[in-house]
């Protein structure tokens, strides 16, 4: 039961964030939170997955400075993005498209947690002062030991 409970609330957040077409809406792109910590494992996996999919348009280095299509965004510089730089707006461009120049990819990076890492990769491209701190899975504080 609890399962089914848990299933319909997923279903209920999913609806209420995405528009009718399946996109989701700029205010539910705006709360949406990266499950993914921002770590130099994750900022790997996302330029694993930039290089499959993003250099065609933005450049290897992400400065958008080839010739393809004239109006991509520069990732190097969170002021030039036009539909927000949150986590959720960055997901929301990459996988339902921006505009007419930035197609969706969502049927060529299917899995939400490539997108993700995706996202942590394009930050670790902004300048230092811009990212989010790094994060360092193996410095987890220790669990609290229970006074008896």
């Amino acid at each position: 039961m609890d399962c089914v409970k848990s299933a319909i609330i997923l279903l209920v957040a999913a609806w209420t964030l995405s528009g009718q077409d399946g996109k989701l809406t700029a205010d539910g792109a705006k709360k949406l939170k990266n499950p993914i910590a921002f770590t130099k494992k994750s900022i790997s996996q996302g330029r694993d997955t930039f290089l499959r999919n993003c250099v065609g348009c933005h450049g290897d280095n992400g400065k958008a400075l080839i010739d393809v299509v004239a109006d991509a965004t520069d990732l190097t510089d969170p002021k030039a993005f036009r539909d927000g730089t949150s986590d959720g707006e960055i997901f929301r461009s990459i996988r339902d498209g921006a505009g007419a120049s930035m197609p969706s990819f969502k049927s060529q990076i299917e899995k939400d947690e490539d997108l993700w890492h995706l996202v942590n990769f394009i930050h670790s491209l902004w300048p230092p002062e811009a990212q989010p701190p790094l994060q360092d899975k193996a410095a987890q504080p220790p669990l609290q030991k229970e006074n008896k």
